[in-house]
């Protein structure tokens, strides 16, 4: 994994700040308090929100007297590229996350949780194991040298992802517990199983459902006994009510006999009083005709008709036929003469319409005609105005171009000119660069020999001054550092030269790129006036053609209205006919009133004659059927006599008797019945209770063998929880032995690294990960006797090995975070400092991609391959960031 850039805005102490971080190792500097370590908590905070800030809040990390913080950071893992932004925001007193997002190659993730998790799986490590292996914060150096076995033991297990198969054993230990509990459950429900089915088994079931048949047998026969006796009992009292129901029947046909009589007698009576009404009827109809006959002389005599017998229907019909015929051809004429004027009138409206429509259009092509004379006249405007801007171009073009005149540069060189003298500025600083680090070293050698000195030794050699013959080479040094101070001096007022040159180069750079701006706006002006010229052309051939169409249309409109007043003129003669034929009608109307008269009054007296002769044949019919209604008076009566005459007192008193011996009986038969049934019920009960025990004996032993069958299962797989936890604790343990082995290894060769020319030989890393380091003589050492600076190394070497074992054990290769070291120079003197390089170097060169050092210390820069500044001003209290080049000079002088 690699850092490439980390954007901060009211973070902690920085107001703004965008830092982007390259390969190798870089030294982030500057004095205490200047804000260098909230640099990489922001990078933590990043990726692990709220888990980065240990016992602190969110509050905390938005800027005093802000209200909002942002942090993004963009950064490479597997070489797949990754975006992180989180913004904070203060609610009332507290702060909370208002924006998490994590940008992958394939999906986005959102939401603080969902962001953390998958940083977590992406690097293998949650924040606690980043802090423990990558992340050497300020203060926690002596870490995992101050923790016990066990918590150093668990930290590193962790880190290797040992402690999962540790999980895993407690999965599988509490698995096996979980079965062993529901084993032990399965068999004492199998041991209450056999007692129940024992139970079932000593009531002999099938001999009790048995006995219980039988006994139902024999009620069930005394049941169909009884059931026999009451249907003959149930006959006898049918017999003796069918009986009963006839004279019954008997006595109400003789009632009913005599309703009839009495009924037929009022008939009777009132069918003869129809008979004279009837009567009177026939005469009001008669002299009703003759009325009618009266009335249609009448009218014959208004229609000219003469009323001859047999001839005057046919005249009337005729004479309504031709009027109706003549009617006719009138509504006809109407409705010919009505069309004429509705289609003149619509053609009437639809020129004066059209004519509208044209003079409209007319309107419109002069209204046009006189916004394109208007348009003409801003073009020209427009045009008069390119043309002039055009001018101003070609006057801004040669004055820019006169630049060159004594310019060291022909027009179009200034590119090429600039570039060559950028890169004649980087040689000299370069040599500058180079010329520091040579003073620096003087310098470094000059203040030892000064030490040594002081001391009463060489300060070459560092022998005692009387020993050695080379005291004067202070003298030396010094002459040499006088000339490489006046040489950087020469350098640097080359390099000022150079800058003044690249400043006049760089205005005729930008005197070339005005003129190419120049020459493209003059391109597009003259582009736009040709454009605008054609369009001139365009526009006036237009507004002449839209004039001339304005004529056409007023021609036309006056055309059609000339049109539409002829056509007034030949209504007015349509409606004269329309009268005449009118006044016809009415008088045909009255013709046909008096006629269709004539004939309704035919039809009403023949349908009098028809009423008469109707009313004759009903009082014949009345007559009719009261002679029929007598003889069925007479019949009747003699069925009443014969009726009245077949009574027998004796046989009813007979069926009443038997029909209440028999109800009697059969009350009698029907309790005892209702005791056999319930009886029967019991039994039929007993007999289900006895096959529903049957079938829970069975469902019993089914369930037995069931569980049988389940609790061998779970023996089978108690026995393979067992066997999995044993697996996970012996690769547990052989991981650990291995890992301890290479951890061992790679501990000591780093603390070679270290301390190859001191006195201790090794260091023994047990299983359980106790520690202890050995001198060359062999005496042992806990870590905590070693000084405070050598325990500062030892842990360091600690953890850069357990970093390359990381980094190591997946296939050879897997993708780390950077090493970040925050201030580890804490603990260590000078010369322990020079170590600590040492150190740094040999991760860079072991492949570690990135290495990030936080420190004050000026004697770290060396190390560096890119220098980052923190500066804090002391007015504002904000950081701010600033690249330096680091000085590639050796932190130590040579002896």
């Amino acid at each position: 994994m690699r850092v490439d850039r980390v954007r901060l805005l009211n973070f902690k102490c920085y107001g703004e700040a965008d830092l982007g971080l390259e390969r190798g190792v870089t030294v982030v500097h500057g004095v205490n308090g200047s804000g260098k370590s909230t640099l990489l908590e922001a990078v933590f905070f990043a990726l692990y929100g709220s888990k980065a800030l240990d016992d602190r809040t969110l509050d905390d990390v938005i800027m005093t007297g802000e209200e909002e913080a942002e942090v993004e950071l963009w950064f490479t893992h597997d070489g797949r590229e990754y975006h992180v932004e989180r913004r904070l925001k203060l609610r009332g007193d507290r702060a909370t996350t208002t924006k998490c997002v994590l940008e992958t190659p394939t999906e986005t993730f959102e939401g603080a949780r969902d962001v953390r998790r998958e940083v977590t799986e992406l690097l293998r490590m949650d924040a606690e194991a980043f802090v423990n292996c990558a992340y050497v914060r300020q203060g926690e150096v002596n870490k995992l040298i101050h923790a016990s076995p066990s918590d150093r033991q668990d930290m590193i297990d962790d880190l290797l992802q040992l402690g999962a198969l540790e999980e895993y054993r407690e999965r599988a230990s509490d698995a096996r517990l979980g079965v062993k509990t529901v084993l032990d459950g399965q068999r004492e429900v199998l041991e209450d199983l056999h007692k129940q089915v024992e139970q079932k088994e000593e009531k002999d079931l099938h001999e009790r459902l048995n006995g219980l048949e039988s006994r139902r047998a024999d009620v069930r026969e005394k049941i169909d006994r009884f059931e026999e006796q009451r249907e003959q009992a149930r006959q006898t009292l049918e017999t003796a009510e069918d009986v009963l129901e006839r004279h019954e029947e008997t006595r109400e046909e003789i009632d009913r006999l005599d309703e009839e009589i009495e009924e037929l007698r009022s008939k009777i009576t009132e069918t003869e009083r129809k008979r004279e009404n009837a009567k009177d009827e026939i005469r009001d109809l008669e002299s009703r005709r003759e009325t009618l006959a009266d009335e249609r002389e009448e009218l014959l005599a208004e229609v000219d008709l003469e009323d001859t017998d047999g001839a005057s229907d046919k005249a009337v019909e005729d004479r309504i036929e031709d009027l109706e015929a003549r009617d006719e051809e009138l509504r006809d004429e109407l409705e010919e003469v009505r069309v004429a004027i509705t289609e003149t009138n619509g053609e009437i409206e639809r020129l004066r319409e059209e004519a509208d429509d044209l003079e409209g259009q007319a309107a419109d092509a002069r209204e046009e005609a006189a916004d394109l004379e208007s348009k003409l006249e801003a073009d020209e405007e427009a045009i008069a105005d390119r043309e002039g801007k055009l001018e101003e171009l070609d006057e801004q073009i040669e004055a820019a171009r006169e630049r060159f005149a004594d310019a060291p540069v022909d027009f179009g060189d200034a590119a090429d000119h600039l570039e060559s003298l950028e890169s004649e500025r980087d040689e000299l600083t370069g040599e500058i660069g180079d010329v520091t680090a040579d003073i620096r070293t003087v310098e470094n050698a000059i203040e030892e020999g000064e030490r040594l000195l002081e001391e009463g030794k060489c300060p070459e050699c560092g022998q005692p001054v009387e020993d050695s013959p080379h005291v004067d080479v202070l003298e030396e040094k010094r002459e040499e550092r006088d000339e490489l101070e006046e040489r950087r001096d020469k350098l640097e007022d080359e390099r000022d030269d150079v800058d003044e040159r690249i400043e006049r180069a760089e205005d005729l750079r930008e005197a070339e790129r005005r003129v190419d701006r120049l020459a493209e706006n003059r391109e597009n002006i003259e582009q736009l006036l040709a454009e605008k010229r054609e369009t001139l052309e365009e526009r006036r051939e237009q507004r002449d053609r839209l004039r001339e169409e304005a004529s056409e249309y007023e021609d036309e409109a006056a055309e059609k209205r000339a049109q539409a007043d002829d056509l007034e003129e030949e209504i007015a003669d349509h409606r004269g006919e329309l009268g005449a034929i009118n006044t016809e009608r009415g008088e045909i109307k009255e013709s046909l009133e008096s006629l269709r008269r004539i004939a309704e009054i035919d039809d009403e007296r023949t349908e009098l004659a028809a009423e008469v002769e109707n009313r004759r044949e009903r009082r014949d019919d009345w007559q009719t059927m009261n002679d029929e209604r007598r003889e069925t008076l007479s019949s009747k009566r003699e069925r009443k006599r014969d009726l009245e005459s077949e009574f027998d007192e004796e046989r009813i008193e007979t069926a009443r008797g038997d029909k209440e011996n028999a109800e009697q009986y059969i009350a009698k038969v029907d309790d005892k019945l209702e005791e056999l049934e319930e009886k029967r019920t019991e039994i039929q009960n007993a007999i289900g209770a006895a096959e529903r025990e049957l079938e829970e004996l069975e469902e019993l032993r089914d369930r037995l063998d069931t569980v049988e069958n389940r609790c061998d299962r779970l023996e089978s797989l108690y026995d393979e929880a067992e066997t999995l936890q044993a697996t996970y604790a012996d690769l547990r343990a052989e991981l650990r032995q291995r890992n301890v082995e290479t951890l061992e290894r790679l501990l000591n060769e780093t603390f070679d690294l270290v301390y190859q020319n001191d006195s201790y030989a090794g260091i023994d890393l047990d299983g359980e990960y106790r520690l202890t380091v050995y001198q060359k003589d062999g005496e042992a050492l806990e870590p905590e006797q070693l000084s405070g600076g050598e325990r500062a190394l030892f842990n360091l070497s600690l953890r850069c090995a357990i970093y390359r074992l990381l980094a190591e054990g997946v296939e050879g290769s897997a993708p780390m975070p950077p090493l970040i070291l925050d201030e580890p120079t804490v603990f260590l003197d000078s010369g322990h400092v020079t170590q600590l390089v040492s150190l740094v170097e040999s991760m860079r060169d072991l492949g570690v991609e990135q290495i990030v050092v936080v420190s004050h210390d000026e004697e770290l820069v060396g190390a560096a391959d890119s220098l980052v500044r923190v500066e804090k001003d002391a007015t504002s209290n904000r950081s701010r960031l600033e690249r330096g080049e680091p000085p590639e000079v050796e932190l130590l002088a040579s002896d």
